[in-house]
């Protein structure tokens, strides 16, 4: 029932049928295989659940579908209007900081009644005929400051890094997530999204268009990065839209049993899954996916996880896991060197020789 009503409500916002290709990804309408083993990547379930041994790109792709199914099956269902609605970018204030221009923007993304805001910063050297990478930017959970924290407008200096890779030649967009800072969001009257991770999912989407809807973006050249929220927001995004090329997650994520001894409440708000909650009882042995399935369907795009030891909201023998057991998908598919991590002393931040490692990662990604 909900999700024909998540079909109607999505096809009344944008005033067009929500439509899934035969060849789409992780269609959840389509019988899907629900996996006992997240550990365990090395083999893909068929309709009558038997299990095959992933031998090639083929095979895993079939696992991969599976993956971002049962993604959505807790999430909901990820929106593919055939006509989105006009994102309608207005400039709303202009600045210069040092050597980029700072601009606050707005734009729809799924409701012509709302509009979501952003910092845009474009350097120096971008222009139309020199067009330059850009690079999403999400905020971690910090209710009042939301977008202005990467923006470097308030907040900790070590989150500022929408403006730091800026000033490094990237355009850099960071919006706000749904109902944090200047965007207002009632997700209980909202019913058409499953969770909140799926309307800042969508939302992100839509600034993927902005963009690639700007003449002076290499609109194949984009990457993702935040920090805590943001660097799992970066992470559930990337897994649907492949048009993220590289992404960095800073204390974004462990895997689920070692999420506080898996006690999984922290996931559960009207923000983020509820239904991990009221459907899967808060039990990482029952939530149909985890974050090695995650990290593995990047593959072969480049991934970066930054987690400091000492992190003790996502705890660090828990990434660990994940980086291993991701590393052969990324084997088989040619690029093991795009799987990264590093490990700094530190607590739940983000410290400058970190930030200037997931920099040069994406230089390396996004700019050779």
């Amino acid at each position: 029932m909900l999700s024909r009503y998540f079909y109607f409500v999505i096809c009344m916002i944008t005033c067009c049928p929500v439509v899934w290709g035969a060849d789409d990804p992780g269609n959840p309408r389509q019988q899907v295989p629900v996996y006992q083993e997240h550990l365990d990547l090395s083999y893909y379930l068929d309709s009558a659940g038997k299990k095959h041994s992933v031998q090639s790109w083929e095979d895993w792709n079939i696992r991969r579908g599976h993956i971002l199914a049962n993604m959505q099956t807790v999430m909901g269902e990820v929106p593919r209007p055939t006509k989105p609605v006009p994102l309608d970018l207005k400039v709303l204030e202009e600045t210069i900081v040092g050597s980029v221009k700072r601009l606050k923007i707005s734009y729809h993304t799924d409701d012509l009644n709302q509009r979501v805001k952003a910092y845009l910063f474009v350097p120096d050297s971008a222009s139309p005929e020199h067009p330059v990478p850009a690079i999403l930017c999400l905020h971690q959970t910090n209710s009042s400051t939301g977008k202005e924290e990467p923006a470097g407008v308030k907040g900790l200096p070590n989150l500022k890094y929408a403006l730091e890779l800026a000033e490094r030649g990237y355009v850099t967009l960071a919006p706000d997530y749904p109902s944090f800072g200047e965007y207002p969001f009632d997700f209980k009257a909202h019913p058409e999204y499953r969770s909140g991770t799926m309307k800042a999912i969508y939302d992100n989407m839509r600034s993927l268009d902005l963009l690639q809807s700007l003449d002076y973006v290499q609109g194949d050249r984009i990457g993702c990065i935040g920090h805590s929220l943001g660097g799992h927001n970066t992470m559930f995004t990337a897994a649907f839209d492949s048009r993220i090329k590289a992404l960095v997650s800073s204390c974004g994520f462990t895997r689920f049993h070692k999420y506080y001894g898996g006690k999984l409440k922290g996931w559960t708000s009207d923000r983020y899954m509820p239904v991990i909650n009221s459907e899967y009882q808060n039990n990482p042995d029952l939530v149909p996916f985890d974050f090695t399935e995650i990290v593995a369907s990047f593959a072969p795009r480049a991934f970066l996880a930054c987690a400091p030891i000492s992190d003790s909201n996502f705890e660090v023998s828990g990434v660990k896991d994940v980086i291993r057991i991701a590393q052969p998908v990324y084997a088989l598919s040619g690029q093991p060197e795009n799987l990264q991590a590093v490990y700094p002393e530190a607590k739940h931040d983000f410290p400058p020789a970190t930030r200037e490692t997931a920099y040069q990662f994406f230089d390396r990604h996004l700019k050779q």
